[in-house]
């Protein structure tokens, strides 16, 4: 138990929300910016995903001035399997604390069966909202793409490889047919995305990035990378 606690503690920032803040405001003074995150999906209650969406508005408010208030959110936990305008309420209702407190709310992507249905979640919000990113999963067959929308549409961006288990014909199998799109999608948003963020602790990755900026110039300022705490 011990030793899964401890494993759980390099990924988790804590179990309740003041501590997840306190990680943040460590993390800031060594010059390293968060994205908080509350666990949890695929909910089928509508109580649990309106707890679901106030734990998210009560982390945007704690999170103090100096600490960049920005939060992910799992589509799944706000109802989407419920509701699509069920959905599209609790999350709008995030958007506008976020707004009212000057942060940024990410829609996390998660299996495959619910990515289309995410997409179309975000470009609604987005006729609304401009303080709203989506997740773009490298390893999908469809989502150079959709990553090529998202730079049309001008909407932020984050670039992940994917992580969970899809079948051949939705998803890339090969370890190096999914870095060969990953960096094919990062150069894309690189190029004329609006702030992508790169989301990897693939080295490969993060040095064809890091070169491709610097042989385009593009200066740092314009793309962060993002990787897992701990």
């Amino acid at each position: 138990m011990k030793a899964l606690t401890f494993l759980a503690s390099r990924f988790v920032a804590g179990e309740e929300p003041r501590d997840a803040v306190r990680v943040g405001e460590r993390l800031r003074a060594k010059g390293i910016k968060a994205t908080f995150d509350k666990l949890g999906e695929d909910v089928h209650d509508r109580e649990a995903a309106g707890r679901a969406a106030d734990g998210a508005k009560e982390l945007l408010r704690l999170i103090p001035a100096g600490v960049e208030r920005n939060v992910s959110i799992k589509m799944s936990s706000m109802g989407q399997e419920i509701s699509r305008d069920f959905c599209l309420e609790n999350t709008a209702s995030i958007l506008d604390v976020a707004k009212e407190v000057g942060g940024f709310v990410r829609l996390d992507m998660e299996g495959s069966k619910l990515t289309q249905d995410t997409i179309e979640i975000f470009h609604d919000l987005r006729k609304r909202y401009d303080n709203v990113g989506i997740v773009l999963q490298a390893y999908l067959h469809r989502t150079l793409d959709d990553v090529r929308e998202a730079v049309d549409r001008g909407d932020r961006v984050r670039l992940c490889k994917g992580a969970d288990r899809e079948p051949p014909e939705v998803a890339r199998q090969d370890m190096s047919e999914i870095r060969r799109a990953f960096k094919e999608g990062a150069h894309l948003l690189l190029d004329r995305g609006d702030y992508p963020a790169v989301a990897t602790h693939d080295e490969e990755l993060i040095r064809d990035t890091i070169d491709h900026a610097r042989d385009r110039g593009i200066e740092p300022s314009r793309f962060e990378f993002q990787m897992l705490y701990g």
